[in-house]
């Protein structure tokens, strides 16, 4: 072999390989993404780069007046808008999917359990649809097959930018304190997420943490 064909076939491997590492929300890697056996992606907890401050609930954003920037919200699959305020004094994880996103569908079944079990204890699971338009159809199917009960919806521009600025990946899981304050994000599914989730849910939700199951 040539040594400019070994080159090649090294780089075809490397680019293949980062591929795996995670779902991208862009239609180009979306179409490469669906061939791949691949499910696990890296985890991190970085913040998003962004203008507006974080958490989203922060006073300035959350009671806005005329000419400040409001809080970015999303609209739920039943059409209502909904906002993070909206859900103060629970423990609320926002989670960034596609129907496609082969991490996405592994995590479900964890996310699921984890509003069953901790719902009456305060947890709001809310799933984030940012798959992309065709994306949106396949929604009422991923719900019946994966028999979801935690609330679903689509973000705004907005918050999509606020949230997954610095790292389109998905699935991206931010968690949030009963004060709406950000003390964790996931990146990626893999392993050893459904422990460290589980941990910083419970973590969370405080003394009144208790396991329906």
């Amino acid at each position: 072999m040539r040594v400019r064909d070994f080159l090649f076939v090294v780089l075809l491997c490397a680019s293949l390989f980062l591929l795996q590492a995670a779902c991208g929300t862009d239609e180009q890697t979306r179409q490469e993404e669906k061939g791949l056996a691949e499910n696990s992606t890296p985890r991190g907890e970085r913040l998003p780069q962004t203008s507006l401050p974080m958490p989203p609930i922060a006073e300035s954003l959350t009671r806005s007046s005329h000419g400040q920037p409001s809080e970015p919200g999303f609209t739920l699959l039943d059409d209502r808008p909904m906002k993070l305020a909206d859900y103060q004094g629970q423990v609320v994880v926002l989670d960034f999917y596609a129907t496609w996103c082969p991490p996405c569908r592994e995590e479900v079944p964890h996310l699921v359990s984890l509003q069953k079990r901790f719902g009456k204890q305060g947890l709001r699971v809310v799933g984030l649809n940012v798959g992309g338009p065709d994306d949106r159809a396949e929604v009422p199917g991923f719900v019946k097959d994966y028999g979801i009960q935690y609330e679903l919806g689509f973000p705004a521009p907005e918050m999509t930018d606020l949230y997954l600025s610095d790292n389109s990946a998905i699935p991206q899981t931010f968690v949030f304190d009963r004060q709406g304050r950000l003390v964790k994000r996931f990146i990626g599914y893999d392993e050893s997420v459904p422990a460290a989730l589980e941990d910083v849910i419970q973590e969370a939700l405080g003394d009144q943490v208790t396991s329906d199951e």
